[in-house]
């Protein structure tokens, strides 16, 4: 099925390739059958037999057949002072944020301004006596919306269905402080680092810091 006749029938989504690559073995989340770990992924068999065509056919094309290239297979550990060097340890790393309600991740560069109503809250409380004093707003039009998505982040926080309080409503312009998808107050930004930091030997401490190549 080309891309047009799969498009025409409902669309080719991200869910769709997952889940038809878990159909056929090509990729599984790592360590799936334990809750699973978000950014891993496992190739199953005809995923294995894939990504080896594909790295040959790149080496044959890229070393094989040029004379200015050679082959190099480096250690994925490597000391500090080489991404030091590179600059990879000051500056390879982006400003992150969250959903507090969701917990997805974004790129803060990436967040496009958004202007509206925010309603603000001061905290919740439930029929059982449980309060929460943290603070949360929501950038919607809709206030039963809002409200909606507010009482779902104190219900995250063990509220069964949650009386918000202290409902403020303000107008912002250009904010890039809540979820463009839910409206949901994100975290503030900080720095996400794109090294996987390790350390070579017994004992943890900066003499024996190590990184994984980047």
């Amino acid at each position: 099925m080309n891309a047009k006749a799969s498009t025409e029938k409902g669309g080719t989504t991200m869910d769709k390739i997952v889940a038809l690559c878990k159909r056929r073995g090509f990729v599984f989340q790592s360590s799936e059958i334990y809750g699973g770990i978000n950014g891993f992924w496992d190739y199953g068999p005809y995923g294995t037999e894939l990504k080896r065509n594909i790295k040959e056919t790149w080496w044959r094309d890229m070393v094989h057949q040029r004379d200015d290239v050679v082959g190099l297979d480096a250690s994925i550990i490597m000391h500090p002072k080489v991404w030091e060097a590179s600059g990879h340890t000051k500056q390879f790393s982006d400003p992150m944020v969250d959903c507090l309600l969701t917990k997805k991740r974004f790129r803060a560069d990436q967040i496009d301004p958004q202007s509206g109503p925010v309603y603000r809250y001061g905290g919740a409380a439930d029929g059982a006596g449980k309060t929460s004093n943290a603070a949360y707003a929501v950038l919607q039009e809709d206030t039963n919306k809002a409200r909606k998505t507010a009482k779902a982040y104190y219900e995250t926080l063990g509220l069964k269905d949650p009386v918000l309080q202290g409902e403020q409503v303000e107008h912002v312009v250009n904010s890039t402080a809540f979820n463009p998808e839910n409206g949901g107050l994100l975290t503030p930004p900080r720095a996400f680092n794109l090294m996987f930091k390790t350390f070579v030997g017994p004992v943890e401490d900066e003499s024996n810091v190590a990184y994984l190549r980047p």
